[in-house]
């Protein structure tokens, strides 16, 4: 799942040279870096992608390990050659994120100084319209990340009951108009089973009234984010993986966050803020070790990219970044 030149709009089509554009890459390493400036210092970098964010860390960190996980095969394989010239500091892991602790356990790394993750899609997968994340181009209604495995967007949209569809619309979309554009896909299913975006994309132009055509670029794009979430399981991963992140720093270590949609961001939000307040009964005079923060937030509130980074990534506009810092370890 991890990315550069991200968005959530699978909108397609890019500007050349524009694959290989990190989002926030600067403030990202600029956040980690007190951790990671140690000798021996490990950084787990939770979702590879094409692999800008590693690669600027082993570049900016020479004393620091690196271990890289992706669920997608084809990613793993092009930052791999990517990262090659840095030997055996970097480790490269086919796995989904919630899997980092029995990743870090399989390579005996108890705590990590660093933890990155850069949610969303990447921008390989939204311009090979083969993968089918992009509605701005007709292409079969895949959108899974790891292809190997799992239900598509399609399997999602034909066999789904009404209801469960209109939650994940509303839920995972924000779409207001999800039971209009589900009576529509319920109706059109019955005739022929959905298999290309094209088809979804026109049918959604179709089921929306006018006045919903007219605000938020292209009608079929919270549509297409609900049924990327869902078809990844991205909001349940997530909700397991940013505690056991947080979890596996060191003491002194440090993890960033870059979300692209209010939903994954209300969640990193609450994980930090939990871990930055204490625990402890009100009225007490002096709180106890066990109820105090572990965590210390990094960012106010949630940084956003730049106006110059925006003119030059269009796919960073959504991004907000969330950075915090362990302080203690948890006491039982």
């Amino acid at each position: 799942m991890g990315r550069e030149a991200h968005s959530n709009e699978g909108g397609g089509g890019r500007r050349e040279g524009q694959r290989h554009v990190p989002v926030m890459l600067q403030r990202c390493l600029d956040l980690l870096a007190p951790a990671l400036e140690r000798p021996g210092a490990v950084v787990v970098d939770c979702t590879l992608g094409l692999g800008g964010h590693s690669e600027a860390l082993l570049t900016r960190f020479p004393e620091a390990r690196l271990v890289a996980l992706d669920r997608d095969k084809e990613a793993l394989r092009l930052s791999g050659e990517r990262l090659a010239p840095f030997g055996d500091r970097a480790t490269l892991v086919h796995a989904v994120y919630d899997e980092l602790p029995d990743v870090l356990d399989r390579l005996g790394l108890p705590r990590v100084q660093g933890v990155l993750f850069d949610l969303g899609v990447s921008s390989m997968q939204l311009d090979e319209a083969e993968r089918g994340f992009a509605y701005a181009q007709d292409a079969p209604l895949d959108m899974r990340m790891d292809q190997s495995t799992g239900v598509s967007a399609a399997e999602v949209l034909n066999t789904y009951p009404p209801g469960e569809l209109v939650r994940i619309l509303r839920v995972y979309g924000e779409e207001k108009q999800a039971k209009r554009i589900v009576s529509a896909i319920v109706r059109e299913r019955e005739k022929e089973p959905f298999s290309n975006s094209a088809r979804l994309v026109e049918l959604i132009r179709d089921a929306l009234p006018q006045a919903a055509k007219r605000t938020g670029g292209n009608p079929a794009k919270r549509t297409f984010q609900a049924l990327r979430i869902e078809v990844n399981g991205e909001l349940t991963v997530l909700e397991r993986a940013i505690p056991a992140a947080v979890e596996a720093l060191a003491v002194g270590g440090r993890i960033a966050v870059l979300s692209y949609h209010s939903l994954e961001d209300r969640l990193v939000k609450q994980v930090f803020a939990a871990g930055a307040a204490t625990t402890a009964p009100a009225g007490l005079p002096v709180v106890p070790e066990r109820y105090q923060p572990r965590l210390k937030l990094l960012t106010r509130g949630a940084e956003l990219p730049t106006e110059e980074e925006i003119a030059e990534n269009r796919r960073a506009a959504p991004a907000r970044l969330r950075g915090a810092e362990r302080i203690r370890e948890s006491v039982e």
